[in-house]
């Protein structure tokens, strides 16, 4: 009876010597800083359908943009349920490209640039990316953190023993997104009300 006694006792001071304590505490930091990370990313979801029906509203004919769009917005929604930091940052890159091409439609458009739904839905989505910028760096330093922390003696065998692994930073492991995407802004687009109609040429000259 004695010996459990002093068994129970000891045992959870020998796991906070081995780290076990910091382990956890390091975990849940680094799990709260992705969840923030997971709520920018559904808050940019949620404002793209409004975005675009925005846009539709003046250039209904860029059908293969929109296209992209959806499907992008579907990438990032089904990350953010994956829970997995590398997956959410692939699909958060690809709908920063899909979404600056839709963006870049408003170039052609002078009345949807000056659209008060439109400019509004720009300055969200903007302070959206910049808080996900802000989570991304607060989360990737955790996982830094914790990282370290279960590499290092005596943590590195509680970490072993109770399965503690490695956590996955917030980066773009795709290399074709890595690049941001490019728009040329000299061909207007079909329909655009942006720039004036050609004058017709001039009728060839009468040979006497």
């Amino acid at each position: 009876m004695r010996l459990r006694k002093w068994v129970a006792l000891a045992l959870p001071l020998a796991m906070a010597g081995c780290g076990y304590n910091s382990i956890q505490t390091l975990d849940e930091q680094s799990t709260a800083a992705r969840s923030q990370i997971e709520v920018q990313l559904q808050r940019r979801a949620d404002l793209i359908p409004n975005l675009v029906q925005t846009v539709k509203g003046y250039a209904a004919h860029e059908e293969q943009v929109f296209s992209e769009v959806a499907q992008a917005r579907a990438g990032l929604l089904g990350a953010v349920q994956s829970h997995d930091p590398e997956q959410m940052a692939n699909a958060n890159a690809v709908a920063t490209g899909a979404l600056g091409r839709l963006l870049a439609i408003s170039e052609a458009y002078p009345q949807l640039k000056a659209d008060q739904s439109f400019l509004r839905l720009q300055d969200e989505l903007t302070g959206t990316e910049n808080r996900i910028a802000v989570a991304r760096g607060d989360y990737n330093q955790a996982a830094q953190q914790y990282n370290t922390y279960i590499r290092k003696f005596p943590a590195a065998l509680t970490a072993k023993v109770i399965g503690s692994k490695p956590k996955p930073y917030f980066e773009v492991t795709n290399a074709a997104n890595r690049e941001a995407p490019t728009v040329d802004f000299s061909k207007p687009a079909p329909g655009a009300t942006g720039a004036p109609p050609a004058p017709p040429a001039a009728p060839p000259a009468k040979v006497p």
